[in-house]
């Protein structure tokens, strides 16, 4: 009975014995190994045909890195090695999920793209250094290097918007960076860059008169004297003059965050004038800022979303002309220079003027006289003049509240404009007859001072001249900043 049941296991005790003879050299052999190295039983995320690969590296200051490496799953380091590109984000946190279209468009077209998330250390809405984030892109292009199955001499960056001032900076830097695509890079600094970028949402919502002139204006004047606005003054021209690299330019025909017709003319006379002669430059059709579709360029049509605002899909055609771009290029082949027609834009971008420093010394010198008053003059409640008290407090409310109004354009976006009411923001409405209530007080203040001067202390009287006086100053200022236009 024993005997007779251990009979069926004969098969199987022969059948494991021949495998654990033949698996070890199978194993060995380079069949085995070819199929290793071309991604096969590795553990790699394969999903449509591609390859992802979760990796670590260190950036700029050692910061550790974390990205994904997708390629084509057919890729094997016993062909043609395949060129690499290393995708740069615009502006904010940036994760490498934003840019995952991007990404698996490229490693379809046989081209091995590494995204990654941005940095946050020694990145902020306030503090951004591009040296800094430049580094983080070689770092990069050197691990792409290393990649088996990638040709170190055909690794280069696509950076978009912010990343269209990253990418260059990084290229100049090094060799080892092969070309450089950007894709809604402006030629302008990016303070010019952003007060045209308000401007034109701004003008978008119907918002007209003096709001969007103080925003283009006296605020960005601060800004530049103050030198609050990160990397305000970077001229990207210096730098697009050091490229020796074959350059791709791509903007949306209806980008609507950089001027894509002033920053075209800048990337092709400086890079002319640099002698680089494989400069392209083009607009994509259908395109938004980011390249992906869109009728006029502030909506998104198809794809997924991200921090609860639609992407869009990629515009037809956008990733074949970099793919087949980047295929010229890394055989050999990179096309002359050329340019295709720019598309008119709505708004011209305006020059700012050199930091004087009016912006600030006005400031200061108005928000001093009138908390002055409101620190210091309500003693002697017998002897007080009695509209100077809500002149101080209405003046000190107009020229802060008029600041932060502004400002917060910059910061948060157009959007903190609404509430909209005849083409101005609820906000700015108030603050223009706050403007008008303090002119009139001024007014009120200085005859009442003048009537009853005899009653007044030699002290009252010089804090009610200066308030006055600040009240007289808030005249011009006010025109300045459009408080009393239309």
């Amino acid at each position: 009975m024993p005997l007779s049941a251990a009979r069926p296991l004969r098969p199987v005790v022969l059948v494991m014995a021949l495998l654990s003879a033949v698996v070890p050299l199978w194993l060995s052999s380079p069949a085995a190994h070819a199929a290793n190295a071309d991604g096969h039983d590795d553990g790699l995320i394969r999903h449509d045909g591609l390859i992802r690969d979760e990796v670590t590296f260190r950036g700029g200051a050692g910061l550790p890195l974390h990205g994904t490496v997708v390629a084509p799953a057919s890729l094997s380091p016993h062909k043609v090695r395949a060129p690499g590109i290393v995708l740069l984000g615009g502006s904010g946190p940036g994760p490498r999920t934003e840019y995952r279209q991007e990404a698996d468009a490229f490693a379809r077209s046989g081209i091995v793209t590494l995204v990654f998330d941005k940095r946050t250390f020694g990145y902020s809405t306030l503090h951004v250094d591009f040296g800094l984030l430049a580094d983080d892109a070689l770092a990069g292009v050197r691990l792409l290097r290393s990649r088996a199955g990638v040709d170190p001499s055909k690794v280069g960056l696509w950076g978009f918007s912010e990343g269209g001032w990253v990418a260059p900076l990084a290229a100049a830097r090094s060799g080892d960076v092969a070309y450089v695509i950007t894709l809604g890079g402006s030629g302008l600094n990016p303070l010019r860059t952003q007060t045209w970028n308000l401007t034109t949402h701004l003008r978008h919502r119907r918002i007209t008169g003096s709001f969007p002139d103080a925003v283009a204006g006296p605020t960005a004047q601060l800004l530049h004297a103050t030198g609050k606005f990160p990397e305000g003054d970077y001229d990207p021209s210096p730098v697009l003059a050091r490229l020796r690299q074959p350059v791709l330019a791509l903007w949306g025909v209806y980008d609507n965050q950089v001027p894509p017709a002033e920053s075209a003319r800048i990337f092709r006379e400086t890079l002319g004038r640099a002698g680089n002669r494989h400069v392209t430059i083009r607009f994509l059709p259908g395109a938004a800022h980011n390249g992906h579709r869109t009728t006029d360029g502030f909506d998104r049509l198809g794809g997924p979303r991200y921090a609860g605002k639609r992407l869009g899909a990629l515009a037809p055609g956008s990733v074949d002309t970099m793919a087949s771009w980047v295929r010229a290029v890394a055989a050999g082949k990179a096309p002359s220079s050329s340019a295709s027609p720019a598309p008119r834009e709505q708004v011209v971008s305006a020059p700012l003027p050199g930091g004087t420093g009016y912006e600030v010394a006005a400031l200061a010198l108005l928000s001093a006289g009138f908390a002055g008053y409101a620190v210091t003059g309500f003693r002697r409640p017998a002897t007080r003049c009695r509209p100077a008290r809500p002149l101080a407090a209405l003046g000190l409310t107009t020229v802060v509240g008029t600041l932060l109004c502004t400002l917060s354009v910059y910061v948060a976006g157009e959007g903190v404009a609404a509430p909209v009411i005849a083409g101005r923001p609820l906000a700015w409405l108030l603050l223009q007859l706050c403007a008008v209530g303090v002119l009139a007080l001024t007014a009120v203040t200085a005859a009442s001072a003048w009537r009853h001067r005899d009653r007044y202390t030699r002290a009252t009287r010089t804090r009610l001249l200066a308030l006055v006086t600040t009240g007289a100053l808030f005249l011009p200022w006010a025109l300045h900043w459009g408080l009393l236009a239309a």
